[in-house]
């Protein structure tokens, strides 16, 4: 029996060392996992809005995760990093203000993620209820935080906010919600993956029934789990939680839509209320482009709710506009999708009739909507009028099919149908210009009596066209270039093609024997150029960065986006005119062609204006878009400081020029000089100013190009410091 014991005894013996082993082969693999996970975030560290670090990447750089500027403060998020740009795709307590400078991101050593704002007060970024020992922001854009045996415990892919991204579940009955106009806040549209296996989009504080749905995936299934899913090689599917079987494919071919590992996908609902999945790709200098794969719907205006009460959805330059119904104004008409409200006093009713002497009806073709009626009767067309006229809740009647549908106030969920006809050119009428007779504008002007004002390329009139409905400019141009008929109309139908909400809208033209006018709309708030130099009181600062960014959004169009590039030639403020709204948009641009050279009124030899002009138009070198660069960096000075590029009346020689004045404030740090009596924000002055010295520097080539202008006004880039820009050019010479 003693070998026997022997012989266990050692057995035994042998399998403890193997259980140590094993026991000491485990620790090391879990403390090997821990050191293993790229991008690790160790406990301490922390983050900062103004100085470094203020980010942390992901191993590759693609996604970052920190602080990053909203509005005058800053929030807390995960964006795709371009060169010049971000793609925010999520964000922490995206309803919380913006926090300010002082404010710092940690991961504590108790293990919380979190940020402190001012004295004490904190908020947590992730609700994690294990402490974190460290955290890592994945290649795919997913921020993790991890126990200590590197167990995941908390992530952002379980929380999104509008933005699902490649290899991330939209998980049954999450939801995505778009974010607001104006910022990453809660917007008006959420998409739900709902429980029955349907995903569906609804205007967010709906009852989320049925009739409030305007898409659904159609993907029914009681007895499953459905999740939304979007692969790492771009296909968005609808897929069983429990088999991961494909329901549906929304987007993407059968094995995969793009196996290329450098693009990046998201699908996000945008704050239009439409779901599109986009694909990002890096081009040579690094720059992130944007391309959208899928869209859940054509138009916006499909969307339910995207207009709100008492307006309805059409469009304008292709762009999906909300308009009041007759007998309501806009709530507040610089946010139109909120809606609006009658402009009426609302009579009394007695008797369950209304008085027909107190209301009318007007009549509107094409329109549909989705509101329940209260009464559903058949009749005609004038019986419907006036049942509507006779009934007191009756604010509106839909006439259809010999139905009469009556709806109460407020209406939602409006469309207007519109018939699109073609013209020989293959553009809807919407879109075509109209060719007019030279006798149809001179009676339209009256004759050509009201004169708005006279510009570069001739005398601006006021004119009515269509039964005096609708205000018009109409422009003679003088000392043109020697061109025919038909050269002239394919210059008007190029800028025709041009539409951008920034830009001055050409209605069409007249070219009859040596006659040229172009009819453009009208603009009635008038120039820049009065607003700056002749107001008696001095726009707002956030007037003043908004006109700014109009109208270098309308350059860049100009310069980028159109199919043939313009050169406008003459930026300037009596060139940026104001619509209804306070809409700064840029007129005369495309006409500078066809000026003859010798011009002389307001123009040089040079095509341009004095004070305005990039200094290559003396030096015979080739003219670029960088000169309507420097003509935009003098306009924002002046669109900073309120007063013209020379003044030759004031008591100081070192203000007459203000290019000039305006650097040396800004080297000797005084830039309240420029702004004395007003209550200015002094990073947004900084920022304007610096700008503005990058865009009027000497050399065409340091100058920044338009789109890296706005982007640097909207806070998406820094600023650096300029250096000193060109001295006053030889047209100041010559007056001095």
């Amino acid at each position: 029996m003693l070998p026997i014991f022997q012989k266990l005894k050692s057995y035994v013996l042998m399998a403890s060392m193997f259980i140590i082993l094993l026991f000491f082969y485990v620790l090391c693999a879990v403390e090997g996992a821990e050191q293993e996970i790229p991008g690790k975030i160790n406990l301490g560290s922390s983050l900062f809005p103004t100085s470094q670090p203020t980010s942390w990447f992901s191993p590759s750089g693609r996604f970052a995760f920190g602080f990053y500027q909203q509005d005058s403060g800053f929030a807390v998020g995960i964006w795709l990093v371009g060169k010049s740009n971000r793609t925010v795709v999520w964000t922490a307590n995206r309803n919380d203000p913006p926090v300010s400078a002082s404010s710092t991101i940690s991961l504590t050593d108790e293990g919380k993620l979190l940020y402190k704002i001012g004295q004490g007060g904190e908020k947590l970024i992730a609700n994690n209820t294990e402490a974190a020992s460290f955290a890592s922001l994945q290649d795919s854009g997913n921020l993790v935080l991890y126990n200590a045996k590197s167990e995941i415990i908390w992530e952002s892919f379980k929380y999104p906010t509008d933005t699902i991204l490649g290899g991330q579940t939209l998980f049954s009955g999450a939801q995505l919600v778009s974010s607001s106009e104006t910022s990453h806040h809660t917007g008006r549209f959420h998409l739900k993956m709902q429980e029955d296996g349907n995903l569906v989009l609804y205007p967010l504080n709906t009852g989320d029934t049925s009739g409030d749905a305007y898409w659904r995936s159609g993907t029914l299934g009681h007895e499953f789990k459905f999740h939304l899913y979007l692969n790492s090689s771009g296909r968005l599917l609808i897929v069983n939680g429990t088999s991961s079987k494909i329901i549906s494919t929304l987007y993407g071919n059968s094995l995969s839509a793009n196996d290329d590992n450098s693009t990046i996908y998201r699908a996000t609902l945008d704050i239009d209320g439409v779901l599109r999945l986009y694909s990002h790709r890096y081009d040579e200098s690094g720059e992130l482009k944007a391309t959208t794969e899928w869209e859940a719907l054509k138009s916006p205006c499909e969307v339910k709710s995207f207009c709100g009460f008492n307006s309805y959805c059409t469009y304008n330059d292709d762009q999906p506009v909300c308009l009041c119904l007759p007998g309501s104004d806009f709530i507040d008409p610089n946010h139109r999708n909120l809606g609006c409200t009658r402009n009426y006093t609302e009579a009394a009713c007695k008797g369950g009739k209304q008085n027909p002497l107190h209301f009318n009806i007007t009549t509107m073709e094409n329109i549909n909507w989705g509101d329940i009626p209260y009464v559903q009767q058949s009749m005609s067309i004038e019986e419907c009028r006036n049942s509507c006229l006779e009934d007191c809740n009756c604010g509106a009647a839909l006439f259809s099919e010999n139905t009469c549908k009556k709806q109460r106030l407020p209406l939602r969920s409006i469309r207007y149908k519109r018939l699109v006809e073609h013209g020989e050119d293959g553009l809807t009428e919407e879109l075509k210009l109209r060719l007019f007779s030279y006798d149809e504008l001179k009676a339209a002007t009256n004759g050509f009596r009201e004169e708005l004002g006279k510009g570069s390329f001739g005398a601006v009139y006021k004119g009515t066209l269509y039964k005096r409905k609708k205000l018009v400019a109409v422009k003679r141009l003088e000392k043109l270039v020697e061109e025919g008929e038909r050269e002239f109309q394919a210059e008007m139908r190029a800028i025709g093609r041009t539409h951008h909400k920034n830009l001055v809208r050409l209605l069409g033209y007249c070219a009859v024997d040596s006659k040229r006018l172009l009819v453009y709309e009208y603009m009635s708030n008038g120039s820049l150029a009065n607003l700056v130099f002749n107001s008696s009181g001095r726009l707002s600062w956030n007037q003043r960065i908004k006109i700014a960014i109009d109208v270098a959004k309308g350059i860049h169009y100009l310069h980028e986006e159109c199919e043939t590039p313009i050169i406008h030639c003459d930026i300037k403020p009596q060139n940026i005119l104001m619509d209804e709204f306070w809409t700064a948009k840029i007129a005369d641009f495309g006409l500078a062609k066809l000026l003859m050279p010798d011009q002389t009124r307001t123009f040089t030899v040079v095509r341009g204006t004095r004070g305005y002009l990039a200094p290559e138009w003396h030096k015979n070198t080739p003219i670029s878009v960088k000169a309507d660069i420097y003509s935009y960096g003098i306009v924002l000075l002046e669109i900073v400081c309120c007063r013209k590029n020379m003044e030759l009346n004031t008591l100081k020689p070192e203000e007459i020029v203000l290019s000039t004045w305006v650097y040396n404030c800004f080297v000797a740090g005084e830039l309240e000089k420029l702004v004395i009596g007003e209550e200015a924000d002094k990073k947004i002055l900084e920022k304007m100013v610096m700008v503005a010295m990058w865009c009027i520097q000497d050399e065409p080539a340091l100058r920044p190009s338009m789109k890296s202008v706005v982007l640097m006004l909207e806070g998406i880039t820094d600023v650096s410091v300029p250096p000193c820009p060109t001295a006053p050019s030889m047209e100041f010479n010559s007056l001095l």
